[in-house]
């Protein structure tokens, strides 16, 4: 049978027609054919018809064990018991009010209770949480300018839309990079108020700080840099990024939307024993339901109260999507959960270590808290530099071998990890590891041909001895 990426496409279109359909009706009125361009790839996405618990159907009928688990937003699986009796309860008595209840203060308590913060405000995304954090940062400093880490992802407000992914020959110096857009839209002030530092490179922050004294307001800074696979900190690193900060009157942004309610407990600041100035969470804290917040300390969480930055929206504590939020907090994010989706996460990573030493696979595996990442890369990367020499072909031979034979290892495309979940079990992880073995040969074989010399590379080597 052949083993090539072809092979694996061809088949993927051959088990998934209906999705083929849907996506190409969907493209007559959706852009991409898609409601997020991050669901978009060739030749089309799968359309999901169910899923429950560890796992998803498509519309053609396939079930897959999933590991994608929404980017990462359903630690607590698909249709988790508690959450769905918790939406089911408060559906009964009302779905918006825009008016204030219990389920506010409760929610901020139990945020309160995990995270080194006092005060919260909520909203409904990602996006929302990390831009209400930069606009209170530069409220609380007087200054306009924030550092972010090139190839970091804190949603699509025009200050994080800054050097997201930006190519090769866009960015610049490794000391000092460059600014780069994430499209077009994106207007010059913004590009000279969002400065770039590299991951891993707190001198480079330190350089930042020297050419624009007085005038930067916040870090920001995925704890563990997750757009790019997972890309760990080098010892100390947040630590140094909290001494810098401190020492230049600025603020430390934690952006633990992806980290925050996967890594541990308390998120990335129990992880690495750092506290942050403000925290920002979403994705997993809602149970697979809209639900993000942003928490800092009383004194800059008083800029709100003093009337000095506005924050408003009308779907805020949406009762709902809160109900869901106190649900997954109180009986799904549990110390028992953690302890679960830690060992299945470390069964996985070793069974990855072993079946690549096995097949002779270049790559290597990388685990934290719930989040994996096979990553294509000889050496282990260090900032979003090196990840731009990723393997793509072998990652997408691997990601559609894998979902042929019913494992969804990740969310589509190579910046991602999978994630797992509560309702994830110990045969969910062997037959994952199964399906591994079957694909990593396959993988590892296609790589060894696309390195070897073509027939007429030898016979001109031949001829040159």
């Amino acid at each position: 049978m052949p083993d090539t990426l072809q092979h694996e496409i061809d088949t993927y279109i051959q088990r998934t027609p209906r999705s083929r359909a849907a996506h190409t009706t969907a493209s007559t009125r959706l852009p991409l054919g898609v409601a997020s361009n991050y669901r978009s790839y060739e030749p089309y996405p799968l359309h999901v018809r169910d899923g429950k618990g560890s796992r998803i159907r498509d519309i053609d009928g396939n079930e897959y064990i999933d590991f994608n688990m929404c980017f990462g937003a359903l630690m607590a699986g698909h249709c988790h018991p508690a959450v769905v009796r918790a939406v089911r309860a408060k559906l009964e008595t009302g779905t918006m009010f825009g008016m204030p209840h219990d389920a506010e203060n409760a929610l901020a308590e139990e945020i309160c209770a995990r995270f080194p913060v006092e005060m919260v405000r909520f909203g409904n995304s990602g996006t929302e949480a990390t831009m209400h954090a930069v606009r209170l940062a530069r409220a609380a400093t007087g200054r306009e300018r924030i550092i972010k880490m090139e190839g970091g992802y804190h949603g699509l407000h025009d200050s994080a839309l800054v050097s997201v992914k930006p190519k090769a020959p866009e960015i610049g110096d490794p000391a000092m990079p460059t600014s780069v857009p994430g499209g077009l839209g994106i207007t010059r002030a913004t590009l000279a108020n969002t400065l770039v530092a590299q991951f891993n490179d707190p001198e480079g922050v330190e350089r930042l700080f020297a050419r624009y004294p007085g005038e930067i307001a916040a870090v920001i800074v995925e704890p563990i840099m997750m757009n790019v696979g997972i890309l760990m900190p080098d010892p100390g690193y947040h630590q140094r990024l909290r001494e810098i900060t401190r020492a230049h009157g600025a603020l430390l942004i934690f952006d633990e939307v992806k980290t925050g309610a996967k890594l541990a407990r308390g998120g990335a600041c129990e992880y690495f024993g750092v506290k942050p100035d403000i925290i920002c969470l979403a994705k997993s804290i809602g149970g697979g339901f809209s639900l993000a917040a942003f928490a800092a300390t009383r004194a800059i969480m008083n800029l709100i109260a003093d009337h000095k930055v506005f924050h408003g929206g009308t779907y805020n504590t949406n009762p709902v999507a809160m109900a869901a939020g106190l649900a997954t907090f109180r009986e799904v994010l549990t110390p028992a959960a953690y302890e679960h989706v830690t060992r299945l996460n470390t069964r996985l990573v070793e069974g990855y270590r072993a079946e690549i030493d096995r097949s002779g696979l270049r790559a290597y595996v990388i685990g934290a808290g719930s989040n994996g990442a096979l990553m294509f890369f000889d050496r282990p990367i260090r900032t979003y530099r090196d990840w731009l020499a990723a393997d793509t072909e072998s990652w997408r031979h691997y990601w559609f071998a894998m979902t042929n034979r019913g494992v969804i290892p990740q969310p589509y495309w190579w910046d991602e990890q999978w994630s797992i979940s509560v309702a994830h079990s110990e045969a969910d992880i062997d037959r994952h590891l199964a399906v591994f073995a079957e694909v990593a040969p396959l993988v590892a074989r296609a790589q060894r041909a696309r390195s070897a010399p073509s027939s007429g590379e030898r016979e001109l080597s031949a001829a040159a001895t």
